[in-house]
């Protein structure tokens, strides 16, 4: 969660970051043939990306070993000989196609099985703002009997990463930045807060004021076109989660045609606007908390949030006000505030693996008066390090909402709708709420209303939604498959807990979906997994 106008997070990013953290405290017809010397403008059928000159289209990307990943990634460790990294050229503006360009970072690992290669499968694991090219090495596991038939291909979104990562603020200005309260209680706490977000605001247009109005989704979705084009693949192959479902949207209704093999997993919901979308998440997120309550209160009298229901939701948001008041003191030499409790606290719900982290956390933010679990669990979702450095998904994630979005509110809008966020979540409401401002005196103007995803004529897409997911909740897979269409949308339903269903281990699922990228076995529509 953090403070723009949309705060979804994939669970693969947020797990990357758990591992970190946690690691701190506790010590179809295959094409035959390598398709990297057969690119669009090469002379083969693979149809070009419209409008887009043969310098860009006909580009071979220099495939080498890929170093470790950078801070603005987030620092990890080199993935290992079975990976390769590239750069891919691609307009600043689209409406520009000859004029300026900029380099896209990519990351593959090729199919295992190459007489039955299906093509490229490229992955966006969400945000907005998570880079591919760290974020693909780390779960590759999870795909890797999607690995026999297809290379595994991420990329950084423009604007993400090293793909023209836009910057705000420098570190120690970030760490800064996060104690301010968020969630004010008086005229003073607003006005630092009002200042902080201008500071943030100003650094965005100082450090990247020339990249901002061009990292929108829809240039993003015309960036995966050209992807396709340039490795040499008739069709688009897909697999989007979160954030990476509405690029995924996108990307079908600008190229019904293009489309292959694709499935979108934790769906955003496209009809939404900022204000609906963060209210819908209060809901979710309070949802996954009481699951986590429940679950928590059947094993022992140790539950931190003792029965759940009111009375947890009173512990939780006791401690959290104390906290406001009182930041908790931890081993980094940083304090716990109220915000990053509640941040850590979101963080543990994107997964059931990671409720245990909650219960120690809480535990210790209320028996031991320190914040060292949620203070690592807040990290993993604002993309610091342990080595104090920050990936640039916090800026990432602000510039592409505010470029994408038209809408733009104020300190009134946000004070008429706290009684509503109130409503939906005496723990999580308030936060969310005062993230309406996340895109307030933004430079840029935001360019729709909401994402287009219609795409008729495309081929069948997978759309699949988890009933106790937090981020985004269930109803948006419905949505989503209706906007694209019928015959298009297979909306599929995962009954279970955290942020995503496939990589949730269910052997059901796993089945489906893996049968209809491998094999082309579309799955009925209302087909459901538990």
């Amino acid at each position: 969660m953090s403070r723009s106008s949309r705060t979804i997070r994939t669970r693969a990013l947020v797990s990357a970051g758990l591992v970190i953290a946690l690691a701190a405290l506790t010590g179809c017809n295959g094409d035959d043939g390598d398709k990297d010397k057969k690119g669009a403008g090469s002379g083969s059928d693979t149809p070009s990306s419209s409008g887009l000159p043969a310098s860009l289209t006909g580009q071979q990307p220099a495939w080498k070993k890929c170093a470790a990943p950078t801070a603005a990634q987030g620092i990890g460790e080199a993935p290992g000989d079975d990976w390769e990294c590239a750069t891919l050229k691609a307009p600043l503006d689209y409406a520009k196609p000859d004029g300026e360009t900029i380099d896209l970072a990519l990351i593959r690992a090729k199919a295992t099985d190459s007489k039955k290669r299906i093509g490229s499968l490229v992955f966006n694991f969400g945000g907005p703002g998570g880079s591919g090219v760290s974020s693909l090495p780390s779960f590759a596991q999870d795909y890797e009997n999607l690995r026999t038939r297809y290379d595994l291909v991420s990329f950084d979104p423009r604007g993400v990463g090293e793909s023209a990562g836009v910057t705000c603020l420098s570190d120690k200005e970030l760490d800064a930045s996060l104690q301010i309260d968020g969630t004010p209680d008086d005229d003073a706490e607003l006005r630092t807060a009002l200042a902080e977000r201008a500071k943030y605001v100003a650094g965005c247009k100082e450090k990247s004021g020339t990249v901002l109005p061009y990292v929108d989704t829809v240039s993003a979705a015309r960036d995966m076109d050209l992807m396709r084009a340039v490795l040499g693949d008739k069709k688009l192959h897909y697999f989007g989660i979160s954030y990476g479902t509405e690029l995924g949207g996108v990307y079908a209704h600008l190229f019904p045609k293009n489309v292959g093999h694709a499935v979108l997993d934790a769906v955003v919901d496209p009809t939404e606007d900022p204000v609906s979308g963060a209210l819908g998440q209060v809901e979710g997120f309070q949802l996954a908390l009481d699951n986590y309550m429940k679950d928590c209160a059947k094993k022992g009298k140790m539950c931190p949030t003792g029965k759940g229901g009111a009375e947890g939701n009173a512990k939780i948001a006791s401690l959290l006000k104390e906290i406001d008041a009182k930041p908790l003191p931890t081993r980094s030499g940083r304090e716990l505030t109220g915000d990053q409790a509640l941040n850590g606290i979101a963080a543990a719900l994107y997964s059931e693996e990671a409720w245990e982290f909650l219960s120690m956390g809480l535990t210790e933010a209320s028996k031991l008066h320190r914040g060292d679990m949620l203070q690592l669990l807040s990290d993993s979702m604002t993309g610091r390090h342990t080595s104090g450095r920050y990936s640039n998904i916090q800026a990432a994630n602000t510039a592409i909402n505010c470029v994408d979005d038209k809408q733009r509110y104020t300190v009134e809008d946000v004070k008429a709708k706290l009684p509503e966020f109130r409503k939906a979540s005496p723990v999580f409401g308030e936060f969310l709420a005062w993230g309406m401002l996340g895109c307030t005196d933004w430079p840029v103007k935001g360019t729709t209303d909401g994402p287009e995803v219609s795409a008729k004529g495309a081929a069948p897409i997978l759309v699949i939604g988890n009933t106790g997911d937090p981020a985004t909740p269930y109803e948006g897979a419905r949505k989503m498959a209706r906007e694209l269409g019928d015959g298009v949308g297979i909306e599929l339903t995962f009954k279970g807990e955290g942020h995503g269903a496939y990589n949730s281990g269910n052997e059901c699922m796993t089945k489906v979906v893996d049968g209809y990228l491998l094999d082309g076995k579309v799955p009925a529509k209302g087909t459901t997994c538990s």
